[in-house]
């Protein structure tokens, strides 16, 4: 955590004369109110919070004005329309209780909170507001009872950490994280500390010695750095420890140097330099540059091995790339426009505003979900339950989510009161009905992938269940009486039963009755079985040769006699003719002789369309 604090001196020094007089007006605005909750952050505190990111006066007397203790007051007159907007969206955000304590052991849940929080914010700048005053919350948190405390701690890491982190907000982030962690997890947090305090004095002389080092590297040139040692936050070693499982000795990043450059073109020089001076580990190194985190990260990572064997990582990076990690969006107002930064920062809040559509190609993993947002969709019941489904997921999706007797007697779906059909892919925010009917029956076209009815594995796996479980009374005398004729007609030993199961590795006498009325089993392997059960060989028919007769010739498909075959009736084939084939749509190969007209004007198309069929493969 950081041991400076800024002070409201710090304030009055960062603007002019005129911006300070409005800034103290607000101060005294605020100050003139009962305080009957003293154990919130006032505005003057949040304020200070966002002093390290560069934010604009608005935002600071939205800060500031966005104080607890003032309410109703006519903002728009004295601080203009902006700063009383931006008030009234902030106090919106500050009045969200979608989270509760139930919620939060529900990791299903969180994403959808964080998304619908996102979605409520109409200017980015009230977020910033509302992720500082979490902040200062954390910082009076001590002065609450225990299960405040763990409550507002666990919040701020499921919610407010990783939306700091999507803003691509290093420095709260990490602000957030540690002070969550420290009232979470006391010991453990005490535990990281002291060792970090104890290695301190080591870390500090490898840190110093390979800057010195780097700086003669980089002296014989004309390339203008800076280097410095990169603080390491102390939730992040802990969750570093978690999932590598490793004691916090070996965490290799401990020692971490910033190297920042003027050109995104020394980034690479400074690397090769690096990479001369030092042994470096190939599968440590992340160029970020050329592939940007989703948040707009830019940055050079790469770890290197120095004199004493010590693992050192090294990011570099330019100025402007600096900035951005470390401010995130805010870093928008200290760049013109057309920047690089500006675009992403640009393209980061559009994502925001738009946040219930955006596809984000990266699962939510570690780090409390690091690239935060997956290929989602929301949607909503009639009585305003949101259901997080899977992008392109369909109102039969939609139906099984809600309950599997509601997908088994879907029938139809409305969307925003309007029929749809059941391949409609669902957006966000949508509302969606779905109409049922008295009979369970789903349809066997709905696992068809080419058909598009169904997008989740879960519902697909429910329909399929359910249609292995139908005509299992039909399928089980079948493949009985299959068995039995074979088994008349074999007269096998009394134990064929028990060798049966063994051959087709089954458990009990009914899973063969249903693989064989199933046709999972055909009559040829269980002739073949029993046949081998037996100790019998298979008797080979030798064919004779026939006489010859009109459309009755014995045909061979790429060395395969037992295919689906007729005969053109255009050019009737003959024995010694050179032939064709061509695959007919209902009926197998069409046999044509190779002079045919018929197939010979069949255009390339024709002959090479593709087509989705079902292929059953039987191994014996």
């Amino acid at each position: 955590m950081p041991s400076y604090l800024p002070s409201t001196n710090d304030l009055f020094t960062r603007f002019a004369t005129k911006e300070c007089a409005l800034i103290q007006q607000a101060i005294t605005l605020v100050e003139s109110c009962e305080d009957v909750e003293p154990n919130r952050p006032h505005g003057l505190d949040v304020a200070l919070n966002l002093l390290a990111l560069n934010v604009g006066l608005e935002t600071i007397l939205a800060a500031i004005l966005s104080d607890p203790r003032l309410i109703d007051y006519p903002l728009d007159i004295e601080f203009g329309p902006v700063v009383a907007s931006l008030v009234t969206n902030i106090k919106e955000l500050n009045a969200l209780k979608i989270y509760s304590k139930n919620i939060s052991t529900q990791a299903s849940q969180i994403e959808i909170l964080r998304r619908m929080l996102l979605s409520t914010t109409d200017d980015i700048r009230a977020l910033l507001v509302k992720l500082a005053y979490r902040l200062a919350r954390l910082k009076k948190l001590a002065q609450e009872e225990q299960d405040i405390r763990h409550f507002i701690a666990q919040e701020t890491l499921d919610l407010y950490a990783p939306i700091a982190n999507r803003l691509g907000i290093g420095q709260l982030k990490w602000a957030l994280e540690d002070y969550a962690f420290r009232y979470l997890e006391p010991e453990n947090y005490l535990f990281v500390a002291k060792e970090l305090e104890s290695k301190r004095v080591h870390r500090e002389d490898c840190i110093e010695a390979f800057i010195v080092q780097l700086q003669q590297a980089v002296s014989s040139g004309d390339m203008r750095v800076e280097i410095k040692g990169r603080p390491k936050h102390i939730y992040s070693i802990w969750q570093k420890m978690q999932r590598k499982k490793l004691p916090i000795e070996e965490l290799y990043d401990l020692l971490a140097v910033r190297v920042i450059v003027q050109k995104t073109a020394q980034c690479y020089e400074m690397l090769g330099l690096v990479h001369q001076y030092w042994i470096s580990i190939p599968k440590e190194f992340d160029d970020y540059i050329a592939n940007p985190k989703n948040n707009g990260y830019q940055s050079l990572h790469t770890v290197v091995l120095d004199a004493g064997n010590n693992r050192i990582e090294v990011q570099i990076r330019t100025k402007e790339m600096h900035d951005f990690a470390e401010l995130g969006v805010a870093a928008h107002w200290r760049y013109k426009e057309g920047s690089k930064q500006d675009i992403a920062t640009e393209k980061s809040i559009a994502s925001l505003r738009q946040l219930l559509e955006e596809q984000d190609g990266h699962a939510l993993l570690e780090n409390f979900h690091t690239e935060l947002f997956a290929d989602r969709v929301y949607v909503l019941t009639p009585k305003g339950q949101l259901i997080d489904l899977v992008k392109g997921a369909t109102p039969l999706d939609f139906a099984y989510a809600i309950h599997t007797d509601v997908g088994h007697r879907c029938r139809g779906a409305k969307v925003n009161g309007g029929i749809v059909s059941l391949t409609y892919q669902l957006q966000t925010g949508e509302q969606v009905e779905i109409l049922t009917g008295n009979d369970i029956a789903p349809n066997p076209n709905w696992v068809d992938p080419n058909l598009a009815y169904l997008k989740t594995p879960g519902a697909i796996q429910k329909v399929k269940a359910w249609l292995r479980l139908q005509g299992q009374d039909k399928h089980l005398g079948m493949g009985q009486q299959l068995l039995e004729k074979e088994v008349q007609r074999l007269r096998p030993k009394s134990d064929y039963q028990a060798k049966l199961l063994q051959h087709f590795n089954l458990s009990d006498i009914e899973k063969l009755y249903l693989a064989l009325g199933r046709s999972l089993i055909n009559s040829r392997q269980l002739n073949y079985a029993l046949l081998e059960i037996e100790g019998k060989k298979r008797k080979t028919k030798v064919k004779k040769a026939a006489p010859i007769q009109a459309n009755k010739l014995d045909i061979s498909v790429a060395g395969a006699d037992n295919i689906l075959t007729h005969f053109a009736q255009c050019c009737r084939p003959q024995i010694d003719d050179d032939l064709k084939g061509f695959i007919s749509h209902s009926n197998g190969i069409a046999i044509h002789r190779a002079d045919c007209e018929n197939i010979n004007k069949l255009s390339e198309e024709q002959k090479k369309q593709v087509f989705a069929v079902s292929l059953k493969v039987d191994a014996t």
